[in-house]
């Protein structure tokens, strides 16, 4: 390999070393991160708007889906749905740029355009629905509940291990709620029967997240007024409720989500690996964490297996979730006399945890790969310069980093319930609980009758993320 070529290549390194920069995704959207936790939703949806080149950049997806998150919560449904389109096309359109591909494994995952979490997209689709509802329009509610059955349906075969989060209690509880909206109360039965089976069998086992009380309930009724009488009878029994009977609401009600505080953020963090060559196969461990990766040499030159062998010590840089504790413990609806808590639905903290946990062995594999590689490059140039070498040694460290892009404004958590109320005009009281304080919220409803009205409200108090005790989530 000539200087020329060297230098070239060094140059084409240190330019995407400087543009993926330092700072974690996080960190780089400051503005727009204090702004939105603040809850001065104007300001953070301007930083957007004057950061248009985001929608062209690697940050696709995030752009759509912070933008239409915030719309959505100033209450402008027809534009968040349409950025929320945006960000649902590019994951059925996303094609991975083999160029950029090749070139994370000489800087950083950082050059590769993020393609987002399966949990993220789900959760489009979640915010799209609700954005309907709110406009009234169920029929295209349920639209977005059948591209989640594809997109569950593409996760489920993706994943054939029964330890990956592969189904969604809380979206098959969102279609029952739909399609109970609609009166259509056989697909809302069938609905409500597979976020039972995934909170049983998933759910408890994979996140200790029990199933809401309320989900018993609204199968019951859904199977009695579907006709399904032997349903209706074998659940009473599962269940030990004996005595529950089927009333029809005189009024109509509203099924309110609570979004408490806010998502995790990912972070780097870094594991020093020792390195072992035998016969054929280089091997990377660390015996603290009870790693070891191995590395086979062949198709490898003398020249490359000779660098790999040179290795002794090194890090590698890896994503990690840091949680954003919520701030708010729990939360009541109080309406005519009686108070009621909300449940909880969905735990979006645990299922990113565990999601980034499934993938931490192909992470790993990468990140080792693409230190490896950065090393025999750097080999075999100080072979011909030291000095050139020493330089490329640099670079590779700088360029060392994890890519630490998510969609950071989703919350932490999602709590709901249903509350009944009559005909007409009705005041409901939101009790959020903090220790021994509380804050309360009143809201006002005019319901007709037989009517379901679906109600959001976000907390976007978290407290600081923690620090400690993640790696053992690896």
């Amino acid at each position: 390999m000539g200087h020329r070529s060297i230098m070239m290549k060094l140059v084409v390194i240190v330019a995407l070393a400087i543009t993926s920069g330092c700072a974690t995704y996080y960190q780089t959207n400051q503005a727009f991160n204090q702004d939105f936790e603040r809850g001065n939703l104007e300001a953070a949806l301007a930083t957007l708007q004057a950061n248009t080149k985001e929608a062209n950049s690697k940050r696709e997806f995030l752009y759509y889906v912070n933008k239409g998150l915030v719309l959505s919560m100033m209450s402008r449904y027809e534009e968040s749905n349409s950025y929320l389109e945006k960000a649902f096309l590019f994951g059925e359109d996303y094609r991975k740029n083999f160029l950029y591909e090749a070139a994370s494994y000489l800087t950083n995952p950082n050059v590769t355009t993020y393609r987002g979490e399966d949990h993220e997209h789900l959760m489009v689709l979640y915010y799209k629905a609700i954005n309907y509802l709110k406009l009234g329009n169920t029929e295209a509610a349920l639209v977005e509940c059948r591209r989640v059955n594809i997109r569950l349906q593409q996760l489920s075969d993706r994943y054939p291990n029964e330890n990956k989060f592969k189904r969604d209690a809380f979206v098959h509880t969102l279609m029952g709620l739909i399609y109970e909206a609609d009166k259509d109360y056989n697909n809302a039965f069938i609905a409500y029967r597979n976020a039972v089976s995934i909170y049983e069998d998933d759910y408890e086992r994979l996140f200790s997240i029990t199933m809401p009380a309320q989900i018993k309930t609204d199968l019951l009724r859904t199977a009695w007024l579907s006709g399904l009488k032997n349903e209706f009878e074998s659940y009473k029994e599962k269940w030990g409720l004996t005595d529950f009977e089927v009333h029809q609401t005189t009024g109509g009600e509203v099924i309110f989500f609570w979004h408490n505080g806010l998502a995790p953020v990912k972070a780097e963090w870094g594991i020093n690996f020792v390195v072992d060559r035998r016969d054929n196969w280089v091997y990377f461990y660390n015996r603290e964490l009870g790693i070891n990766f191995p590395f086979s040499l062949e198709g490898y030159d003398k020249n490359e297996k000779d660098g790999l062998a040179s290795l002794e010590v090194f890090r590698v840089a890896f994503p990690r979730y840091l949680e954003r504790p919520q701030y708010f413990q729990s939360a009541t609806i109080s309406a005519n006399g009686t108070e009621q808590p909300l449940m909880l639905l969905e735990d979006i903290n645990k299922i990113a945890f565990k999601s980034l946990q499934q993938r931490m062995h192909l992470e790993m594999s990468k990140a080792l790969i693409r230190v490896a590689l950065k090393k025999v490059t750097e080999h075999q140039v100080k072979k011909e310069d030291k000095t050139l070498g020493s330089v490329l040694g640099v670079i590779n460290a700088i360029t060392e980093k994890a890519d630490t892009r998510n969609w950071q404004t989703l919350p932490h958590s999602i709590y709901y319930t249903r509350v009944a109320l009559p005909a007409g005009q009705s005041t409901v009281t939101l009790r959020l609980n903090e220790g021994n304080r509380a804050t309360n919220h009143n809201f006002t409803y005019h319901l007709n009758k037989g009517q379901i009205l679906f109600h959001t409200f976000t907390s976007l108090e978290s407290r600081y993320p923690s620090y400690g005790a993640y790696a053992d989530s690896y």
